[in-house]
């Protein structure tokens, strides 16, 4: 008898403490947690941010606080994050090229599968642009005519992913070029604008230029073409074999538990919905919301990182000072 009430009694304790244990994770996030941005304050990814954090307090019920740690196009981000055991309390929304490309361009400590990838919220609209009344028009067979009579033609780089593409472009195309490195952006812009520099990479600057036209775009980098320039062809309707879509991502470190990402899932889900972060993306920096799952994000990148491998390999690696 004594056996069964202590067999009894440590039935009944085990399942006890699955029970607390399944209602502590469905209770999550039981304090606040916290949003990082890889890139500084100000940025499209910032502001996106911020909004997002807004909706996810709600949706959570616990505040969302956000930092930002820029440095190493949001690879500082992703070191730290790769070292958190807070199990999805803090989490990184970033680009996926930093975790695409960034390992494959310089060396890092985090990898592909370091981090699970929670849900894409955003695909970005990054492009090839040029400035107003240049010789060769707003079209990119224009620029490229041009290109092949005029070696030297200025091209602006901000990342080590755009100087690949448009390596890899010029040796398709047989044009040379002046590449002009540019930080970022706000870099970037004075030279197009200006003309001290023929075309470049844009990973957003171009949206704020939709209405004015300041800014003609030349080519999509995203799968499709671009919500506010429907009228520049993608990468691959001009030929290039490249898939460089970007999409903004919620990650976390990969032994975050199954009914964390789960719930973190569920409030992106909702976010996607939501006006306020709809508005902001949509209409301010002019991308589209989009709800990507998990196992979808993941494969989507897997096959990216792929891609650039090959890529590179077949340009043998990266130029010298991209390296």
């Amino acid at each position: 008898m004594k056996i069964k009430l202590l067999t009894t009694a440590i039935l009944s304790s085990a399942m006890a403490l699955g029970m607390a244990g399944t209602a502590q994770a469905d209770e999550f996030p039981t304090k606040p947690l916290t949003l990082v941005v890889g890139f500084g304050a100000g940025g499209s990814t910032d502001i996106q941010a911020r909004v997002l954090a807004n909706v996810l307090e709600d949706e959570l019920g616990q505040p969302v606080n956000v930092v930002n740690q820029p440095g190493a196009g949001g690879g500082v981000a992703l070191a730290r994050l790769a070292n958190n055991t807070d199990e999805g309390y803090t989490f990184v929304f970033g680009t996926s090229m930093t975790i695409t490309f960034g390992p494959l361009s310089t060396e890092t400590t985090y990898q592909l599968d370091d981090f699970r990838y929670v849900a894409g919220v955003t695909l970005g609209q990054s492009a090839m642009v040029t400035g107003e009344d240049r010789e060769f028009g707003d079209t990119w067979e224009g620029l490229i005519e041009y290109a092949r009579e005029n070696p030297g033609t200025s091209y602006a780089t901000q990342t080590a992913l755009d100087r690949m593409i448009i390596e890899y472009i010029a040796r398709q195309e047989g044009l040379d070029l002046r590449i002009v490195p540019t930080a970022g952006g706000a870099g970037m812009a004075p030279l197009i604008l200006s003309g001290d520099v023929d075309f470049g990479y844009s990973g957003g600057t171009h949206s704020g230029y939709a209405d004015s036209g300041e800014m003609p775009v030349l080519l999509s980098l995203a799968e499709d073409r671009l919500v506010a320039f429907p009228d520049a062809p993608t990468l691959q309707e001009a030929g290039y074999d490249i898939n460089a879509a970007e999409i903004r991502v919620v990650m976390v470190p990969k032994d975050v538990p199954d009914a964390h990402v789960a719930r973190l899932a569920e409030a992106l889900e909702a976010a996607t919905q939501d006006e306020r972060f709809i508005e902001i993306t949509e209409e301010r920096i002019l991308m589209p919301v989009t709800y990507i799952p998990e196992d979808e994000v993941t494969q989507t990148l897997a096959d990216q990182v792929e891609g650039y491998k090959a890529l590179l390999e077949e340009l043998g690696g990266l130029p010298e000072d991209e390296e």
